[in-house]
């Protein structure tokens, strides 16, 4: 009988154990954490996101009270919102699957995670995903010039500066695209803080105009009638303020952190910063809707009085996008508080 010789595979010493052990290749750890922290960021956002669109355009295709009609201005939001989301599903879709890519598809790829986070740019995915994150946002920037125009009736010293902010934003965001399609990283395209920054110009200037109308539009109420109640306008600025402070803290962090070239908050920043947007919007849609925005009931001082209701004046027969702020009492007011009245309709 023959031996039988087994062989063993030879055990590496101990020498060569802390050899391997201290092996560790280059890599940039906080970078690849941001990615994927971004992502999970991300992916929460746009749950809260889709769930915002999905009462939004529910709320939108109620028919109003009193069987009228869905409203021409209600329709036109929902195109809106679908619109929106549907830009921005296809931004965090791309995002999604390039962070799969990074550490499965490409893992064995030279540079590794890192090398492909820097470069995304060489990948049109990617390109595809911030044209689209682009257009979402010019969208929601067209909403807030369409707002604040109605609120000013078209006045021309309002129109002027706010268009020149919104086309120099589109202007410089096409520069963007234009260096991100040469493979440019991302993160190394200075336009890209000029864009950030325009949006922050244009969300602050809108909050401020309306914002500066509506107190307008109070102080002139409240004159005509000593008792008006003008906590609907309050209300109405409350919103506006607090979805453009969120938004634009948002921003700012973001610009903050891609001048000083930080790249890991920068990426946990841009990965949620249009679904962001998109939020602060949809909870003004969502409460304007359905009413929410119901003030406190007329001054108790006198007779009970109905309380000061905030709707979509396209609901109504009064007038098509708008915003309608009125109680019974004030229906029976002068001519010259129905008019005051009536121009604090804005599709806010």
């Amino acid at each position: 009988m023959s031996d039988i010789k087994i062989h063993l595979p030879d055990i590496p010493s101990s020498s060569q154990f802390s050899v391997m052990s201290s092996y560790t290749p280059q890599t940039n750890l906080p970078l690849e954490r941001s990615r994927l922290i971004g992502m999970i960021l991300g992916g929460v956002s746009y749950g809260v996101y889709l769930l915002l669109t999905v009462q939004a355009v529910t709320a939108l295709m109620q028919r109003p009270r009193r069987g009228q009609k869905i409203a021409n201005n209600h329709r036109m939001l929902v195109c809106y919102t679908l619109l929106t989301f549907a830009l921005s599903t296809v931004c965090f879709a791309c995002g999604t699957k390039y962070t799969e890519m990074i550490w499965i598809d490409l893992r064995d790829a030279p540079g590794g995670p890192v090398a492909h986070i820097e470069n995304a740019m060489h990948y049109r995915i990617n390109f595809v995903a911030i044209l689209c994150g682009y257009v979402t946002e010019w969208f929601m920037q067209a909403l807030l010039l369409y707002r604040c125009f109605v609120l000013w009736d078209w006045a021309r010293h309002v129109m002027i500066p706010m268009l020149l902010v919104y086309i120099g934003m589109i202007a410089v965001a096409i520069v963007v695209l234009v260096q991100a399609g040469t493979g440019a990283p991302f993160y190394t395209i200075n336009a890209a803080v000029a864009y950030l920054a325009f949006l922050v110009a244009n969300t602050v200037l809108y909050t401020i105009l309306v914002a500066k109308r509506l107190l307008s539009m109070r102080s002139e109420m409240k004159t005509a009638l000593a008792e008006y109640d003008s906590s609907i306008y309050d209300t109405i600025i409350l919103m506006v303020v607090e979805s453009a402070v969120i938004y634009s803290v948002y921003v700012i962090i973001f610009i903050v952190a891609f001048a000083m070239r930080s790249d890991t908050v920068s990426t946990l920043c841009f990965l949620s910063i249009y679904q962001v947007q998109g939020i602060t919007q949809l909870s003004i849609i969502i409460r304007v809707a359905r009413g929410r925005a119901v003030t406190h009931v007329w001054s108790t001082r006198n007779a009970p009085a109905a309380p000061t209701t905030l709707a979509f004046a396209g609901t109504t027969s009064e007038g098509p996008n708008a915003i309608r702020a009125a109680t019974p009492e004030q229906d029976s007011a002068s001519e010259s508080c129905f008019v005051s009245a009536k121009s604090a309709e804005a599709n806010v």
